[in-house]
């Protein structure tokens, strides 16, 4: 099924110190705290997939999937008081973050 006329905000991170699992799940536990921001449509938290190919790239430590109704509704969330929390709270678990974020092309 197409996802047509939506936002998408893809996030990904790496640990600070990446063979932590206490770490992992400190930030799993704030992204899915995070979750609970009603301007989120979906979201999907993932780790690098078990695929051997030359063009994955498996260096990130995790990966945060959100679905927006439009553009507006994600520049809302970056202001969002959670969203401004989660960053307090989680920042120094992370060493370099990237995102990409889309529309229809």
């Amino acid at each position: 099924m197409p996802l047509e006329n939506i936002f998408i905000h893809h996030v990904y991170f790496w640990l600070k110190n990446p063979g932590s699992d206490s770490d992992l799940t400190e930030l799993k536990r704030g992204l899915k705290k995070l979750s609970a921001a009603k301007i989120i449509k979906q979201f999907h938290i993932g780790r690098p997939a078990d695929t051997d190919r030359d063009v994955i790239d498996h260096s990130y430590s995790l990966s945060w999937l959100l679905i927006f109704e439009n553009a507006a509704d994600q520049a809302a969330y970056q202001i969002d008081p959670m969203h401004l929390q989660f960053v307090e709270e989680c920042s120094h678990l992370w060493s370099k973050v990237i995102v990409y974020d889309t529309v229809d092309a």
